[in-house]
Parts: structure tokens; sequence; C-alpha cells
């Protein structure tokens, strides 16, 4: 079974799992520093809820390989750059715990989610107050990751959406993708008719691999996502990421 360790760090909450937490608090903490210089001197970055363009806004100073991972995933999905930060975070943390030495990764941040793993992974998931709710699960094969599982909910978390939507979950190998695409869908949710054509639209970014959205009573799926399955954990809810910051609607 595998075991997972919690780590804070500013405003960002993280669940580890793999023999490199050491490497991955390093990672998050090196990545952090360096995000924050390139805000402090481009706070555009930071503000914008759409991508940047460099003609009218040109970076101060050199741009770390995080802010550049964010910008190229805000500049396919439409959103801005820090609609990406988790995600981002998540694959820079795993990768840096597989490059210390370790077999397997599994890091969330915040609800978005990188894994590397050798053995299969059942992931749990929690859409609301819908009839879903916690019962159903996706089984992930070690032979689709590296892969990032991020989302996004219009209700649940401190994150800002301008949607309805219960619970948008993308899949992709880029964390910053995955995390962007993630918070577009949840935008373009306010109704049950909604559901097709954000999948749809999801699904013709390039680099998107599947999707999964909850509104209401209705589902959409479109793409390769991993084989759902009831979810027979009865300790869930102890698992969920909780936002102390937001209302949770969960137990």
């Amino acid at each position: 079974m595998r075991t997972f360790r919690s780590f804070s760090y500013k405003d960002a909450n993280y669940k580890v799992s793999s023999c490199g937490f050491d490497a991955a608090v390093a990672e998050i903490k090196k990545q952090r520093s360096a995000l924050e210089r390139f805000l402090a001197a481009n706070p555009v970055f930071k503000a914008t809820l759409q991508p940047i363009n460099e003609k009218k806004h040109f970076f101060t100073g050199s741009v770390p390989k995080i802010a550049r991972m964010m910008k190229a995933a805000s500049d396919l999905t439409g959103v801005g750059p820090m609609a990406a930060v988790a995600g981002a975070f998540a694959q820079e943390a795993a990768e840096a715990v597989i490059s210390s030495g370790c077999e397997e990764a599994i890091v969330e941040n915040g609800g978005d989610i990188f894994i590397i793993i050798k053995k299969q992974l059942f992931l749990g998931l929690y859409t609301g107050e819908t009839p879903l709710g916690e019962n159903i699960a996706f089984k992930i094969a070690p032979e689709t990751t590296p892969l990032a599982v991020c989302s996004s909910s219009s209700f649940m978390g401190h994150s800002l959406s301008l949607g309805k939507c219960d619970l948008a979950t993308v899949f992709s190998t880029s964390g910053a993708l995955a995390d962007t695409a993630a918070t577009l869908a949840c935008n373009m949710i306010k109704e049950d008719g909604d559901v097709k054509k954000t999948v749809d639209q999801i699904m013709s970014i390039e680099g998107i691999t599947g999707i999964f959205v909850v509104k209401n009573d209705c589902v959409g799926i479109g793409g390769d996502i991993p084989e759902l399955v009831k979810n027979k954990d009865p300790e869930i809810h102890k698992k969920i990421t909780r936002d102390l910051k937001s209302k949770f609607p969960g137990k």
C-alpha cells in the first residue's frame, strides 16, 4: 500500500508518495523561489486572465523554466498562465524525485496530480454533491504514465472559476497543460447543455489526451481516459484534499 506525506509551503499544500520526499520538497522550494522572483519583475504574468502577448509585454529578466511551461500552456488554452501553476509544480516535483533515483513518484498539489508509477494506481474522484459523489475512481496503469491528472471545480477550492461546473478532470503528459485545460473546461460549463461542446473543444487542444467532466447528473467523456471503476475505499473522505480557505461541501 502506498503512503503519502504532506507538505505545505507558503499558500500551497502537497501530498507526495515516493522514496524521494526530500527531493520533492527541495524542488518545490527551488521552483517557487524562481517563480516569485520572476513575478515580482513581471506582475502582469500573475494578474492576467489571458495569454500574454510578448510583443506588448516584454519580460524583465530571465524567464525560469516553470514560467515558460506555464506560458506555453496558457497560449494553447487561452486562459491566464497562473492557471497552470499547480500542475506545473506537481510535474517538476515528480520529475525531480525520479531524477533522485526513485522508481515511482505521485505528487498532488491541491487536486492537480503528476504520476509516474510501476504498479497500478486507483485514483478516487470526489464530484461534489452530484449523483456520482465519491463512488467512482480511475484505474491508472503504469504504462500510461508519466501522466498529469488535473481537476478543477467551480464549487470546490479557492481557484477562480467563471463557470458552474461540478468537476472537470483533464489528462495530459504536461501538468501545466492539463491544469489550464481543466480551468478552461470549468469556465465553459454553466449548464448541462455546455458539456458536449466543452469536451469537443478541450479535445481539440494539442497535447490533451482525455477529459472527464461532471455537471449535475450529466457526464462528458472525451479522448483516452483511464478505466473508470467503482470506488471501494471506505476512507475516501479522509483523503480528499481540503483547502481550508474555501467552503468545502464534503463531510
